[in-house]
C-alpha cells in the first residue's frame, strides 16, 4: 500500500462500512452463531491486474483482528479467471460484514490498474510518462490514485491545492495566457510557495505567446493534430515540460508519444475503466 494515507483509508473503511451496515448485518444476526469462523477465498473471474490486495488484508483485520490473511498473488499482476488471489480466515459475521467493501474496492482498484498497466505497455520502450487526471470518483481518489501507480502509469497532482494548471477557463477568465502567467506568479512570491505551473494552449498562437512570457513549468498542448504537436515539441525544443493531453486513448496514444512529448495525460486511466470480476466465497467453516 505504498503511497496511501493510512488515516485517510481508516477514514474510508468506518464511513463505508457505516453506509452499508448502519445498526448491523441482520441477515448474519439471524443466522450465523457469534463466535463461527470461516474460510474464503477470493476468486477471480476476469482477465486483467489485480488491485487492492493488501487494503483487502487491513479491512479484515479492521473488523476482526484476529483474522488470518494468506496472500497468493500480489498487486500489479495479471491475473486470469480461475486464479485464487488470497484465501483469509475470519470471524464469520466480520467476513460478511466486510465482504462487499472488498470486493467493490478490489474490483474498481483492478480495474483502473488493468487500464493503466495496456497504457504503459503501449509506450513502454519510448521515454514518455502517462499521466492521470483528477477525473476520480469522488472520496476515492487517494484509492484510485494508487491503482494507476500499480499498473505502471503516473499520478499527476493530487487536487487543486498542489499544483497550479492554467487551462482554458482561465486564462479567459482572467484576460489572457500572459496576463494568467503573471498573475500566477504574483500569487505564488505573495504566499511564498513554490509549485509546478502547467498552462494549456490550443494552437501555435498561444504557444508563441507563452514561449515569449515563460514563467512556466510544462505546455500543455490539448487537442493538437499530430503534425501540428511534433512541430509544437521541437518548437519547445527542451526549454520547458510538455504535455499532450485530449484525444488520447489506447489506440492514439503512441503515435502521441512518438511526438517526442514528455508526458501524456489521460482521464481515461480512471474515468473510462471497468470493473473486474471478482467474488469472495467462503469455502468451510472452522
Amino acid at each position: 500500500m505504498e503511497g496511501i494515507n493510512i488515516e485517510e483509508l481508516d477514514k474510508f473503511i468506518i464511513e463505508s462500512l457505516d453506509e452499508d451496515v448502519k445498526d448491523g448485518d441482520h441477515t448474519s444476526l439471524a443466522c450465523i452463531e457469534p463466535d463461527d469462523r470461516s474460510m474464503a477465498r477470493l476468486l477471480v473471474k476476469d482477465i486483467g491486474s489485480i488491485c487492492g490486495v493488501d487494503i483487502a488484508n487491513y479491512i479484515f483485520k479492521k473488523v476482526d483482528p484476529k483474522a488470518s490473511f494468506t496472500k497468493f498473488i500480489e498487486d500489479g499482476m495479471d491475473i486470469k479467471r480461475g486464479d485464487i488471489v488470497f484465501e483469509v480466515i475470519c470471524n464469520s459475521r466480520a467476513l460478511l460484514k466486510a465482504e462487499r467493501l472488498v470486493l467493490n474496492t478490489m474490483q474498481r482498484l483492478s480495474g483502473i490498474t488493468t487500464l493503466s498497466s495496456r497504457f504503459a505497455v503501449e509506450v513502454e520502450d519510448l521515454p514518455v510518462k502517462i499521466l492521470d487526471t483528477r477525473k476520480t470518483t469522488p472520496r476515492l481518489r487517494f484509492l484510485e490514485k494508487y491503482a494507476v501507480r500499480t499498473g505502471g502509469c503516473t499520478n499527476y497532482r493530487d487536487g487543486l491545492y498542489d499544483w497550479i494548471m492554467l487551462k482554458d477557463n482561465h486564462i479567459d477568465a482572467s484576460g489572457g495566457l500572459t496576463e494568467a502567467i503573471r498573475d500566477v506568479n504574483a500569487y505564488l512570491k505573495k504566499i511564498d510557495q513554490s509549485m509546478g505551473i502547467t498552462i494549456e494552449v490550443r494552437n501555435l498562437v498561444e504557444l508563441h505567446q507563452v514561449l515569449d512570457e515563460g514563467g512556466v513549468t510544462r505546455i500543455m498542448l490539448d487537442n493538437f493534430e499530430l503534425p501540428i504537436l511534433k512541430e509544437a515539441v521541437a518548437t519547445i525544443n527542451g526549454v520547458f515540460e510538455t504535455e499532450a493531453s485530449g484525444g488520447v486513448t489506447l489506440k492514439t496514444v503512441r503515435e502521441i508519444a512518438e511526438t517526442g512529448v514528455d508526458y501524456i495525460s489521460t482521464g481515461a486511466l480512471t474515468h473510462s475503466a471497468g470493473s473486474l470480476d471478482l467474488s469472495l466465497k467462503v469455502v468451510r467453516s472452522t
